[in-house]
């Protein structure tokens, strides 16, 4: 059995190793470039492929592969939105993903930027690179003055909720499917619309579908609180950027905590030297904030994470190849 594995970063490579020498009868071979119609060939004579990247997989690859033999393909992450599930019918391809690595990594980065956010301290950052040590006008806010709605209860919500709940944030929740034990303590509003109206902070933990792309748009901004913070570590296309800047600049949104962006691709990955040589305008305007805190889609990226990432993305390919159906399936053309 031979598993090939595209973009591999270094590191990934100790518990890849780690794997490998668990699995010893297991043939394994990787590039650190993703799977595109230019790579895919590599992986000729594998009987699978574990991949992980944020841009759209071809349908090319996806062929080509298929044409090698490959019909499983395990993905490192939980989105599987770049994926075209007729692509993988077409092609009789098996599609599993690591649902869960580090609920805690996502949820202490949402929580962190919250905190970061309403203690103000990019400003207080700026201030002391300014030579000003003085507290005024930077006053902050306290955990347990805000409401904070979690949109999307599943395991990095929850994970959330608890850690708000430990620095005595009151907190609201809405998700489509209900959770019976946040139900059972009370958290649930019915809409949306109720959460919008309620909570100070609004932080999103909802995979992305084709329900609710752009769910904040104007229309929602416009039904928050006035001054209401916004954090997002799920998927940057549950936010519209040019809504978001427009709250901003009217002050409706106080700030914001972003890990993803729509459109990040075209910034993240990438060394440009300075904010000023960004190509996305409507990024580099959300870069030059300072109530606006960006990281590059890194929330998941702990030691722990990783690890977790290797090992059940490769346990789970070896289980397709071997015509297991591990959990972690998520589309099987038969």
């Amino acid at each position: 059995m031979k598993i090939f594995a595209y973009g591999i970063r270094e590191d990934e490579k100790p518990s890849l190793e780690n794997w490998k020498q668990a699995n010893p009868d297991i043939d394994v071979d990787f590039t650190n470039e993703t799977l595109t119609p230019e790579t895919a060939k590599l992986a000729t004579g594998a009987n699978g492929v574990v991949t992980l990247q944020t841009t759209p997989y071809q349908r090319e690859s996806l062929q080509i592969l298929s044409d090698l033999g490959i019909k499983s393909i395990s993905i490192r992450n939980v989105g599987y939105d770049n994926f075209d599930f007729q692509d993988l019918k077409d092609f009789g391809i098996k599609l599993s993903n690591v649902p869960v690595y580090s609920p805690n990594a996502i949820a202490e980065h949402a929580v962190l930027l919250i905190g970061r956010l309403i203690r103000r301290i990019p400003e207080v950052d700026q201030k002391f690179d300014n030579g000003d040590f003085t507290w005024a006008p930077t006053i902050g806010k306290e955990y347990r003055e805000q409401t904070v709605g979690v949109i999307g209860t599943g395991h990095i919500g929850r994970v959330a909720i608890q850690m708000l709940q430990g620095f005595g944030a009151k907190v609201i929740a809405y998700d489509v499917y209900r959770n019976k034990d946040i139900e059972k303590h009370g958290l649930y509003v019915d809409t949306l619309e109720e959460l919008y109206q309620q909570a100070d902070v609004i932080t999103l933990h909802v995979p992305l579908t084709s329900d609710n792309a752009y769910m904040i748009d104007e229309k929602a901004i416009d039904q928050m609180k006035d001054g209401v913070y916004i954090v997002n570590c799920a998927r940057g296309e549950l936010i519209s950027n040019d809504a978001l800047i427009k709250g901003l600049d009217s002050g409706k949104i106080a700030g914001a905590g972003l890990d993803v962006l729509d459109h990040e691709n075209n910034v993240f990955g990438q060394k440009w030297g300075s904010i000023n040589n960004l190509p996305d305008p409507t990024i580099k305007n959300l870069a030059e904030r300072i109530n606006v805190i960006l990281t590059p889609h890194n929330a998941f990226y702990t030691e722990t994470a990783i690890h977790n990432m290797i090992e059940i993305s490769f346990n789970s390919n070896k289980d397709l190849i071997e015509g297991k159906i591990p959990d972690t399936l998520v589309y099987s053309a038969k």
